[in-house]
């Protein structure tokens, strides 16, 4: 038996919907895509959102918008997927991080606090803070947004993890605490559209940017050209952009997944019980959900308590994964990743997520996921190796 950590729920209604797409006559930027971005954006409770062709992208024009650039640090968590962290560099800045909180793994709100002290001092304030709900579950928004006035620095949500979850009993990718918010739909995801994500403002001016920089740096609009048009032909490149945009085809596929998406969240929180209750009497810590968020519940993270059983972090890993079992880790704290530890990050400074990242595992969690499988999972677990008990 073979159990991946996660995976895609594709629906009939969803093939039939890619299908009414490929037989009309557009595939790429027809009127599917804007019908998708008007469903994210009335679902969260923002007033722009642009779809794009994945969530780095979305991360890249976020930080565009917002003009980061050469001589400007963005900070955000160790404790996330590289692109977090690579679309700061992307613009030519620089990136440093915040270590995480150990209940929530999340950026913490007094490690952020005092950097930004220290920050003052030495006059390198942040021009952008990234924080990162990590497994679906939101950061505390309304504490780093209170810090971003202070401070001044901007917000970008990386929401990867997150569509569906709510703050303080709104949905996240709304932007009250932030400039920007960014959504993935990479199959793993709480939703899918193959590839692709998703940026939410409330801001005109950075959402008619980004839109500019999803497509070449062109636009159409008279209003936002250098001279008037040739004809009704024209369009102008105003600045360098991109080709990250998003096909009807994908969008097709995420505008019939929408309709499921609180279904699949709902069902992501019934397993998350179900391990629970499986998990309470074993040597693990499970998540720990702050009760100013609903989680997306993305992924499902177990750290092992590693001296009473006195078995290795990897040695769990290894067997689990030869058993069939799917298990990862979520993640490799960025600044170990070669191309960050030239840049003279010192692990020490991060002692949280350090501590996580030596005991972190992350188990199976989608919404075709049976109980019975929850409980092979869970005994392979806590199945002893040789002589050893390990639970």
């Amino acid at each position: 038996m073979t159990i991946p950590y996660g995976r895609q729920t594709i629906s009939e209604a969803d093939v039939q919907a890619v299908a009414d797409v490929l037989r009309s006559d557009f595939l790429t930027q027809g009127p599917v895509v804007p019908a998708f971005e008007s469903a994210i954006a009335n679902y969260c409770g923002a007033r722009h959102a642009l779809a794009v062709n994945s969530a780095t992208s979305a991360l890249h024009i976020a930080c565009l918008a917002l003009k980061v650039g050469i001589g400007d640090v963005v900070w955000t968590t160790p404790i996330t997927f590289v692109a977090s962290a690579n679309c700061a560099v992307y613009c030519g800045a620089d990136v440093d991080f915040v270590d995480i909180d150990p209940a929530t793994y999340n950026m913490s709100v007094e490690r952020l606090e005092e950097k930004l002290i220290q920050a003052e001092v030495a006059g390198k304030l942040p021009k952008v803070v990234i924080p990162v709900h990590l497994c679906g579950q939101p950061c505390e928004m309304e504490a780093i947004h209170a810090l971003s006035q202070k401070y001044g620095f901007s917000i970008i949500e990386d929401a990867s993890h997150a569509i569906g979850g709510r703050y303080k009993g709104e949905p996240i990718g709304n932007c009250r605490y932030s400039d920007i918010t960014v959504f993935s739909f990479h199959p793993v995801k709480i939703i899918t559209t193959g590839e692709g994500g998703m940026v939410l403002t409330n801001d005109v001016k950075l959402a008619s940017h980004m839109e500019r920089l999803r497509s070449h740096g062109i636009t159409r609009d008279p209003s936002q050209m250098t001279k008037t048009p040739d004809g009704p032909w024209y369009y102008q490149q105003i600045e360098l952009g991109f080709n990250y945009r998003m096909t009807d085809i994908q969008a097709a596929l995420g505008l019939s997944q929408l309709k499921n998406l609180d279904k699949f969240v709902a069902r992501r929180h019934v397993l998350a019980d179900s391990y629970n209750e499986l998990l309470k009497d074993c040597a693990v810590t499970t998540p720990w959900q702050h009760k100013d968020g609903y989680s997306g519940l993305h992924l499902y993270v177990i750290r092992l308590h590693l001296d009473p059983i006195k078995v290795r972090h990897r040695e769990v890993f290894e067997r689990l994964r030869v058993a069939g079992i799917g298990v990862n880790l979520h993640y490799i704290p960025v600044y170990r990743q070669p191309f960050y530890e030239r840049r003279g990050y010192n692990p020490d400074d991060f002692p949280a997520a350090e501590k996580y990242y030596s005991e972190a595992i992350s188990l199976p969690m989608y919404p075709e996921l049976t109980e019975s499988q929850q409980k092979e999972i869970v005994h392979r677990l806590i199945t002893p190796i040789g002589h050893q008990t390990l639970f």
